[in-house]
């Protein structure tokens, strides 16, 4: 079985936040897919599924982003799941609102769920797939741009974002993530400046 996991913060404070992302392509997979991640399992909501042919467990943890790991380290001992059938979805401020980027492994770039999820599992090798934020408009701390909701006109680009993350993913259940990083990571639905004519 592979395992889906969005991150984010639960209850209804942090559901429009940029923070919570990861929870928002959960749930907009879950929707094509037919099914709701509603169900309690340990320390996450969770729902099982198919995709041509592949299982498939969809995972919002309930522990607050900074501590994600316990959340997925406990699923994928309960299922005997290893690492490499884990993708982890998440925000990503150093990637521009528009875009998605595929990535097998690395650092935590400083995101408080990514670095829980390397302490619990002991590793950084697991797939990802960042959903970019942008970096804030104004000088405000970062982590207080991450906790607010995104602006009335980033709402209808974050709808195309969603599926094209939701169109990666069934990429990498069925191809993996290389393939997902080629037809992918290049893609930008931000709108573009007009190139001066002059």
């Amino acid at each position: 079985m592979k395992l889906i996991a969005g991150l984010g913060n639960p209850g209804s404070t942090y559901a429009h936040t940029r923070h919570n992302v990861g929870f928002m392509v959960i749930d907009r997979l879950a929707a094509s897919l037919g099914v709701a991640v509603e169900k309690k399992q340990g320390q996450a909501l969770v729902s099982q599924a198919v995709y041509k042919g592949e299982r498939l467990l969809l995972v919002k943890p309930q522990t607050y982003m900074n501590l994600s790991g316990d959340s997925i380290m406990e699923l994928l001992n309960f299922y005997k799941n290893g690492i490499e059938e884990l993708i982890v979805i998440h925000d990503d401020m150093d990637i521009e609102l528009g875009r998605v980027r595929f990535k097998a492994g690395g650092g935590t770039g400083g995101h408080r769920g990514l670095k829980s999820i390397a302490e619990r599992l002991g590793s950084n090798e697991y797939d990802r797939l960042k959903v970019g934020i942008g970096r804030p408009f104004e000088r405000i701390k970062p982590e207080v741009f991450v906790l607010q909701s995104f602006q009335t006109e980033e709402k209808l680009l974050l709808d195309k974002v969603l599926n094209l993350a939701v169109a990666g993913l069934e990429n990498w259940i069925a191809e993996g993530c290389v393939s997902s990083m080629n037809k992918f990571n290049a893609q930008n639905l931000a709108p573009q400046p007009a190139s001066d004519q002059t």
